[in-house]
C-alpha cells in the first residue's frame, strides 16, 4: 500500500511561505507586449470597479500619455501628490513612495513598473519602490511590457534592433500574485497608432517605421504569450502542491521513458524522442537503481549505454533508488506531473507472465490517470557487454561456506534431540532457518539459496522418518519441506538484500563525504594553483587513477594546471580534446562517442560564468566512470572546482576594481586638491611679472617686492611639485630608502636651516641628549620629514609660538617629538591629518597648503618600519611623535 502521507519538510515550507505571504501585500501586473495595447486603461477600469465595491483605491502614479479616454478614468480616484525634483534645469515629477507609505491605502496604482527614477529619489528603479510598498503590506497594481523583462533583453535587442535600458528583474515578475494579459492583434495596435490613440502623429509615424513594425510586434506578442503561459503553468503547479494532489494535472504534456537493461529500451527511447518532438513536450529518461545490486552486474552496463543515448537525444536523465520498480517510477512521475509513460515489453513465456507479474503489468495496474504506452517489437541487437568475469576463488569458497552453518545447525538439532532438551520439529526447523539467515548475511543471495536447499535435505535425512534416507513416509512432511524452503529462501533473500543495501548506503555515504570534504577544502583556499592542486589530488584518490586539469585561456590553448607528469598530459590528443570540451561544454573522451580515442574521460568545469576548464580522468576501466552514480559524483566535483575558480577570479576582479576605484578617487582628489594650489602661485607670478613688464615708473622698493613675490611663489610651486612627486614615488614603491648611518643632530640642523624663513618669527628650542645612538636611515627622506613638520609649525601657528624638538631612547625605539604651543588641531582629526589632501584648518594658512606634507611624513616613517602620531597637548598646541626602531650594533661615535 502506498504511503500517501505528505512530506513534513514540504508542509513546513508551505506554512512558512503562507505566513510570509500573509504579511506581504499582493502584486498584480497588467502585462502586454507593447505600449498602446491598453494596460493602463484596463488597470484604471478595474480600479473604478474595485472602488465601487468599497475598496480604498488610491492612484500613486499613472501616466495617461495625453490620452483623453485614459484621463477620464482617473476621475473620482484619489491621487497622491507627486514628488518634484530638478534635473538639469527641468522639473521632474516622480512617484512619492513616502506619501504612499503614510497614506497606506488598501490598493495603490503605480504605472510603469520598469521606470527609472530621477536623481534624489530613495530608489533607483520604480520596481524597488513597489517592493517596499509590498513589504509594508500595501496591495499594488502596476503595468509592464514584455521587453522590460531582464532575461529577454538580449532577445528583444536581436529582434527589434533596439536595446531596452529600463528592465525589471525576472524575480519581481515571477513574484507577482496575479498576472492579467492585455492582448490585441498587431493590426489593431498599428491602427491605434495611426489614429493617434497611442502617440502624437509625428511620434507615432517614427514609431511605426522603427520599433512598431508588424514583424517586431508579432514576435513581441509571441514572447508575451509564452511568458504568460509559463507563469500560468507555475501557478498550476503551485495550486497542485497546495492541494497535495497525488495525481498529475494534464495541463501540459510531459513524457517519461523507462530505461532498463532490456535490448528494446533503445527503441523505446527513440520513440519517446519522436513523440516529445511531435508534442513539443519535455521528456524524462528514468532508470531504477535496485539498491544493493552489485556494480559488476552486466545489466548495469546496458543501462548506462541507454542513459547516454537518452542524453544525446536531449532527455533529462534521472536515476532513482528503490526495490519496487513500478511504484518508484509512478511516484516520481506523479511528483513531476508526467502525463505519459513509455515502457518497453519483450517477449516472455506465457506461464512466466501468469506466475510472476512484470514491471509493465504493475505500471498498467497502478498508473490510473497516467497514459501508458507499451512499445513492443523485436529486440534490437544489443551493444557488446563486458564478458561476465569468472567466479574467483573467494566466490567459490562462499558457496562451500554455506555448508558450514547448516552442518552446525544439524549437529545442534541432533544433540538437542538426543538429550531431549528441545526435541520438537519446530525448534529444529528454526535452527536451520537461522543457519540460512547467517549464510545470507555473510555471503549473499547465491550461497543463501544453496543453504536453503541443504537445510531441507539435511532435515529430511536426519530428522524425518525413515531416518537416514531421503524418503518420506508421511506426506505431511512435504508441506513442511515446502514451507521450510520458502521461508529459508525469503529470509535469505531479504537478509542478503539488507546486507547489500547497507553496503550501498556506506558507499553513497563515502561519496557524499568525499564531496563534502572537497567542497570544504576548496572553500578554504585561494589561487588557481592551490585550488586545482587540492581538487586534482582528492579526485585522483577518489577514483584511483590519474587526473589532469586544464584551465581556459582567453586567446590561446588551455593551460595544463595539474597533472604535468601524468600520461594524460603526455598524450598528443589530450590538448585538442580539452579545447573541444571547453568550446562545447560537453563530456568527451574515452568511453564516449565524442573523441573516443583519447586516453582519458574529459569533464567540463561548468560554472555560472561559463566553462572554466576541463578535468581529465584516466582509470584502467574507462566505462566505470560512466556509471551514473560515479559520473554524477565526478560532475559534482567538477562543478565544485568550477565555482571555486570563479569565486577566486571574482575576488581578483573585485580587488582590481577596488584598486582602480581608489586610483580614480586619488586622481580626482589630486585634481581637486592641487588645481587651486597650482593656480594661486601661478597667478601671483603672472601678476607680478606683468606689473614689472608693463609698469615703467616703479620705484626700487616696489620692483624688489614684486621680484620677491615671484621668487616666493616659484619656491612654493617648486615645493608643491616636489611633494607630489615624492608622494607618487612613495605610493608606487619607487622611493626605496637608501639607509646609511646618520647623526640625528645633523639631520635636525639641516632641516632647521631649510625652514629658517618659515620659523624666523618663532622661538625654537632643541633638547637632544648627547648619547643618542646613530640612526640607520635615509638621511634625505628623514630630513624631509622634519622639514614638513617644521613648515607646518611655522605656517599654522601665530608669531612668537614656541616650537620644541626633543628626542629620547624608549625601550627599543628612538622617540622624536616636534611640538608647538599654538592652537592645535581639531579634536577627532588626529588620524585624518595624515590623509592625502586633508587640511585641518584650510583657512589658517590662506589656503596655501597642499595637504600632502603629513601624508609624506607617514609614508617615509612607515618605509623605515616606524610610526608617527599626532596629539593635542593639554596646555594647547600639538605634538607629533616619531618612533623609529633602534638598529643593532650601531657604531659608536663621539660628538665633541
Amino acid at each position: 500500500m502506498t504511503d500517501a502521507r505528505p512530506d513534513p519538510d514540504e508542509l513546513l515550507a508551505q506554512v512558512q511561505a503562507e505566513e510570509a505571504h500573509a504579511r506581504r501585500g499582493s502584486l498584480k501586473v497588467f502585462f502586454g507586449y507593447a505600449a498602446g495595447v491598453g494596460k493602463t486603461y484596463l488597470m484604471l477600469e478595474n480600479a473604478q470597479r474595485a472602488k465601487s465595491q468599497g475598496r480604498d483605491v488610491v492612484v500613486g502614479y499613472v501616466e495617461p500619455h495625453g490620452r483623453a479616454e485614459t484621463e477620464a478614468l482617473l476621475a473620482g480616484l484619489e491621487t497622491l501628490p507627486l514628488r518634484e525634483s530638478e534635473y538639469r534645469g527641468v522639473v521632474l515629477r516622480e512617484f512619492d513612495v513616502d506619501a504612499a507609505l503614510a497614506r497606506r491605502p488598501d490598493l495603490l496604482l503605480v504605472d510603469e513598473l520598469a521606470h527609472t527614477n530621477a536623481d534624489g529619489c530613495r530608489h533607483e528603479k520604480r520596481w524597488q519602490d513597489v517592493e517596499e510598498l509590498l513589504e509594508a503590506g500595501i496591495n499594488v497594481w502596476t503595468t509592464l511590457n514584455v521587453q522590460h523583462i531582464e532575461s529577454l533583453n538580449d532577445v528583444i535587442g536581436q529582434i527589434t534592433g533596439v536595446t531596452v535600458r529600463e528592465t525589471v528583474p525576472d524575480r519581481v515578475f515571477d513574484l507577482a500574485d496575479d498576472l492579467e494579459l492585455v492582448d490585441i492583434t498587431p493590426e489593431e495596435l498599428l491602427g491605434r497608432l495611426k489614429g493617434g490613440k497611442v502617440y502624437v502623429p509625428e511620434q507615432a509615424q517614427r514609431a511605426i517605421q522603427s520599433f512598431f513594425q508588424k514583424s517586431n510586434l508579432s514576435a513581441l506578442r509571441e514572447l508575451s504569450l509564452r511568458q504568460a503561459a509559463r507563469r500560468i503553468h507555475t501557478d498550476v503547479e503551485s495550486a497542485r502542491r497546495e492541494k497535495a494532489a497525488a495525481q498529475p494535472w494534464a495541463t501540459g504534456e510531459r513524457l517519461l521513458v523507462c530505461v532498463g537493461p532490456s535490448p528494446t529500451t533503445a527503441r523505446v527511447i527513440r520513440t519517446a524522442r519522436r513523440m516529445a518532438a511531435a508534442l513539443d513536450a519535455p521528456w524524462l529518461a528514468v532508470s531504477i537503481d535496485l539498491t544493493g545490486e552489485p556494480s559488476s552486474n552486466p545489466g548495469r552496463h546496458q543501462v548506462t549505454q541507454h542513459i547516454r543515448l537518452a542524453e544525446r537525444l536531449g532527455a533529462e536523465t534521472v536515476t532513482l533508488a528503490g526495490q519496487d520498480v513500478a511504484a518508484t517510477i509512478l511516484d516520481y512521475a506523479r511528483s513531476r506531473n508526467v502525463t505519459k509513460i513509455l515502457v518497453g515489453k519483450t517477449n516472455q513465456p506465457r506461464w512466466r507472465r501468469l506466475l510472476f507479474s512484470t514491471v509493465v503489468d504493475d505500471i498498467l495496474d497502478q498508473s490510473h490517470e497516467i497514459d501508458v504506452y507499451v512499445i513492443h517489437g523485436e529486440a534490437e541487437q544489443p551493444a557488446p557487454t563486458p564478458t561476465r568475469p569468472r567466479k574467483t576463488l573467494a566466490a567459490r569458497m562462499s558457496y562451500l561456506s554455506a555448508c558450514g552453518p547448516i552442518a552446525v545447525a544439524g549437529c545442534l538439532a541432533y544433540g538437542l534431540r538426543r538429550f531431549q532438551i528441545a526435541d520438537s520439529e519446530a525448534n529444529t526447523v528454526m535452527l536451520f532457518i537461522a543457519g540460512v539467515a547467517w549464510t545470507a548475511y555473510r555471503h549473499g543471495r547465491g550461497p543463501a539459496v544453496l543453504s536453503s536447499l541443504l537445510a531441507v535435505l539435511v532435515f529430511d535425512f536426519l530428522f524425518v522418518p525413515p531416518i537416514g534416507t531421503f524418503a518420506v513416509a508421511d506426506t505431511q512432511y512435504v508441506v513442511t519441506f515446502v514451507v521450510m524452503l520458502t521461508i529459508g529462501l525469503v529470509i535469505g533473500s531479504l537478509t542478503s538484500r539488507l546486507r547489500a543495501q547497507v553496503n550501498s548506503t556506506r558507499q553513497r555515504e563515502r561519496r557524499t563525504s568525499a564531496l563534502y570534504e572537497l567542497g570544504k577544502q576548496l572553500s578554504a583556499l585561494y589561487g588557481n594553483v592551490f585550488l586545482v592542486s587540492a581538487a586534482g589530488t582528492r579526485i585522483a584518490d577518489m577514483v584511483g587513477g590519474e587526473v589532469a586539469i586544464y584551465l581556459r585561456q582567453s586567446s590561446k590553448a588551455p593551460d595544463l594546471a595539474f597533472g604535468h607528469d601524468s600520461s594524460i598530459a603526455k598524450h598528443a590528443l589530450s590538448l585538442p580534446v580539452a579545447q573541444w570540451v571547453i568550446d562545447h561544454d560537453q563530456l568527451a573522451g574515452a568511453g564516449t562517442n565524442t573523441l573516443p580515442n583519447a586516453v582519458a574521460l574529459f569533464f567540463p568545469l561548468t560554472g555560472s560564468q561559463g566553462t572554466q576548464g576541463v578535468i581529465a580522468i584516466r582509470v584502467p576501466d574507462a566505462e566505470r566512470l560512466l556509471d551514473p552514480d560515479i559520473r554524477r559524483l565526478l560532475e559534482a566535483c567538477a562543478n565544485q572546482l568550477a565555482l571555486a575558480l570563479e569565486r577566486d577570479q571574482l575576488t581578483i576582479d573585485a580587488a582590481d576594481a577596488r584598486v582602480q576605484a581608489e586610483a580614480e578617487q586619488l586622481r580626482s582628489s589630486l585634481l581637486s586638491g592641487v588645481s587651486h594650489d597650482l593656480k594661486t602661485p601661478l597667478a601671483a607670478i603672472a601678476g607680478a611679472s606683468s606689473s614689472l613688464l608693463e609698469a615703467t615708473s616703479l620705484d626700487e622698493i616696489t620692483r624688489r617686492q614684486l621680484l620677491e613675490t615671484i621668487g616666493d611663489e616659484a619656491a612654493r610651486l617648486h615645493r608643491l611639485l616636489e611633494n607630489l612627486l615624492q608622494m607618487s614615488k612613495l605610493e608606487a614603491g619607487a622611493a626605496t630608502p637608501n639607509c646609511q648611518w646618520h647623526v640625528l643632530e645633523e639631520l635636525v640642523g639641516s632641516a632647521l636651516h631649510r625652514t629658517r624663513t618659515e620659523l624666523s618669527r618663532h622661538r625654537v628650542t632643541i633638547h637632544l641628549p648627547p648619547d643618542l645612538p646613530l640612526l640607520f636611515v635615509d638621511g634625505l627622506l628623514l630630513e624631509q620629514v622634519f622639514v614638513n613638520l617644521l613648515e607646518n609649525a611655522g605656517r599654522y601657528t601665530p608669531e612668537g609660538t614656541l616650537v620644541t624638538i626633543r628626542a629620547a631612547v624608549d625601550s627599543q625605539h628612538l622617540r622624536i617629538a616636534v611640538a608647538d604651543n599654538g592652537p592645535g588641531i581639531p579634536s577627532g582629526s588626529e588620524e585624518r591629518v595624515f590623509e592625502k589632501f586633508y587640511r585641518a584648518s584650510p583657512t589658517s594658512d590662506g589656503g596655501r597648503g597642499s595637504g600632502l606634507g603629513l601624508a609624506i611624513c607617514r609614508a617615509v616613517i612607515k618605509s623605515h618600519n616606524g610610526n608617527i602620531q599626532a596629539s593635542n597637548l593639554p596646555g594647547g598646541g600639538v605634538e607629533f611623535v616619531i618612533q623609529l626602531p633602534l638598529p643593532r650594533n650601531a657604531p659608536q661615535v663621539s660628538l665633541e
